[in-house]
């Protein structure tokens, strides 16, 4: 007897002189492998269900262990195995054993999954990116994939541009919670594809850079932050009244070239919503210059020195949540708005609505000009904004850092001495503007700054016009084109309830986060709705107790980061 025999996705083969073997059809793994994948991306489930699985993009052999070797297929015909023939998983086990324990892996190229399955019993989230939807779905239809798709600690990514991968690197890397990161090439796969995968590695080198600098930032400030937006939270919930639209606005830096402008700036002054960022408005008002509003973004006691010179009465204050709460004391006129604290998202959704400015270019002339874009201006012209040192020069004349140096200064430590100490307080690098003598001083700060405005000038509706700046040239979107901008209102929404009963709302919701196991993807994977929204509210606290804790195991840091909290709000 011989023939065969297909029920519930197996193959049976019989063979003519007795015996029989079992196979599993495309389809059984196809389907097993979707369903798993759906759980966390179905978007990527409906793409690889229209993929063609009969390319013949690979050819599949059998290790000698009996493991499924995919083997790419070259225009010429040649199989390019993507793993060991001998024993893939004994391969895969070797290379992530040789490497540094890291907590977030991302994996270039899938192949047979081998890879991924060794990295997940190391560390603690892994990527995958990999690019051709058509082999991928072959590779699906020949291998169960179903262990690694359900794992909390799994995601894949497939030919996904640079600038997504960048946003999805930002969404799932938390240095808090996985410690370092790893990238790591299948090379047998990438060699194949280099272009799109060396694309791939410069996205995520990117978005490295700009997790570490986010995160250094947390790891100094998460914890004043926290104090900070708790003890606002009451004076958040008085009235604040809405502000109409504006057509054109200017924002002052209080870079060097600011001095210079002043000029120009009295002379437009009447055709000008005038904003201030608190570091200019002592170099303004010593200039006989009024502003329209003055932001502050910075968490620190120190930014009180940039108002020592006095706040005009007429001027609007606009506060980011986390601000000192010394500062909303000294105007009439605050409004606060949420800068993407994950606390002060939380606040906007259970106790008041704030308006969010995008504060993410890490310095306040960034969140300045989202407040002019918010308040609805066609045109933004940008004063002060040097990013830089030109010629040496730290600060406009004005600015609170010269009173600060008189104030210190002696026979051993002259004002002169003082302002160079604060310029050489970290590498810089010097250059020259094309076309002339004129030379500036760079960091990779600033750089950072300039660079985040610059992506940020092609994304909104505004046109950003710089006047005259003598630091590093700002390569901003062309201005021709842009859409008019629709009207808007700076307003906050309804206070919900009493600030004493959120925080007591609050306080019982911290308290009740359940205690975590050993790994912090899968904690957060098992919280639910507003359980995970708490957890992310402590999370930069949680980085800044890691900062001095750096041994602390993620059980640890969870422990001390909620007794910090508790300790803070009781406290009030």
């Amino acid at each position: 007897m011989h023939g065969s025999r297909t029920a519930g996705g197996v193959l049976v083969v019989f063979l003519p002189h007795g015996g029989y073997f079992v196979s599993m059809n495309k389809s059984y793994f196809l389907d097993r492998n979707l369903m798993a994948l759906s759980q966390r991306n179905l978007s990527l489930c409906s793409r690889l269900s229209k993929a063609h699985t009969t390319l013949n993009s690979y050819k599949f052999m059998e290790s000698r262990t009996g493991e499924v070797i995919p083997a790419w297929m070259s225009a010429g015909g040649t199989a390019h195995p993507l793993h060991s023939i001998m024993d893939p998983r004994k391969e895969a086990k070797r290379l992530i054993d040789s490497i540094e324990s890291e907590g977030f892996l991302v994996l270039l190229g899938l192949g047979g999954g081998y890879y991924a399955e060794a990295a997940l019993e190391r560390a603690g989230m892994v990527l995958v990116i990999e690019y051709g939807i058509d082999g991928l779905a072959e590779l699906l239809c020949r291998r169960d994939y179903a262990p690694l798709f359900e794992s909390p600690r799994f995601r894949l990514a497939v030919d996904v541009s640079g600038e997504d991968l960048q946003k999805r690197i930002l969404e799932l890397y938390q240095p808090v919670l996985y410690g370092g990161i790893r990238v790591i090439p299948l090379r047998s796969r990438t060699s194949l594809q280099p272009e799109p995968f060396a694309h791939a590695a410069s996205a995520i080198s990117a978005a490295i850079d700009r997790v570490s600098a986010d995160y250094s930032v947390q790891a100094h400030f998460g914890g004043r932050w926290l104090s900070n937006i708790i003890r606002n939270i009451e004076p958040a919930g008085t009235f604040q009244r809405a502000l109409p639209p504006v057509r054109r606005a200017a924002v002052c830096a209080a870079g060097p070239s600011l001095s210079a402008q002043v000029e120009r700036l009295r002379e437009k002054r009447t055709e000008l919503f005038l904003i201030a960022t608190d570091t200019s408005l002592p170099c303004l008002l010593s200039s006989g210059i009024e502003p329209d509003a003055v932001i502050s973004i910075d968490c620190q006691h120190i930014s009180y020195y940039h108002f020592m010179s006095g706040l005009p009465e007429g001027a609007f204050l606009f506060l980011d949540l986390a601000s000192p709460p010394l500062l909303s004391s000294l105007s009439k006129r605050t409004l606060f708005f949420s800068g993407g604290h994950p606390l002060a998202r939380y606040i906007s959704r259970f106790y008041r609505p704030l308006p969010e400015l995008d504060a993410s270019g890490g310095n306040v002339a960034y969140a300045a000009i989202s407040l002019a874009e918010q308040l609805g201006a066609r045109e933004i012209e940008l004063y002060g904004a040097d990013f830089s040192y030109p010629g040496g020069i730290s600060y406009a004349r004005g600015a609170y850092i010269y009173p600060v140096f008189e104030s210190r200064q002696s026979r051993y430590a002259p004002l002169e001495a003082q302002a160079s100490a604060f310029l050489f307080r970290g590498p810089l690098e010097k250059k020259t503007r094309s076309g002339g003598n004129a030379w500036y001083y760079e960091t990779k700060a600033l750089t950072f700054y300039r660079e985040r405005l610059e992506e940020k000038s092609g994304r909104i509706e505004a046109a950003i016009i710089p006047t005259g700046c003598l630091g590093a040239p700002i390569n901003l979107a062309p201005c021709e084109n842009r859409r008019q901008q629709s009207l808007k209102i700076f307003s906050c929404g309804k206070t919900e309830m009493d600030s004493g009963e959120f925080l007591r709302l609050y306080r019982s919701q911290i308290a009740a986060l359940p205690e975590p196991g050993k790994n912090a993807a899968e904690y957060l994977a098992s919280l639910k709705g507003e359980a995970q929204a708490v957890f992310a509210t402590i999370l930069p606290t949680a980085a800044a107790i890691k900062r001095s804790c750096a041994q602390a195991d993620f059980r640890e840091l969870f422990a001390q980061a909620r007794a910090y909290c508790l300790r803070e709000i009781d406290s009030l």
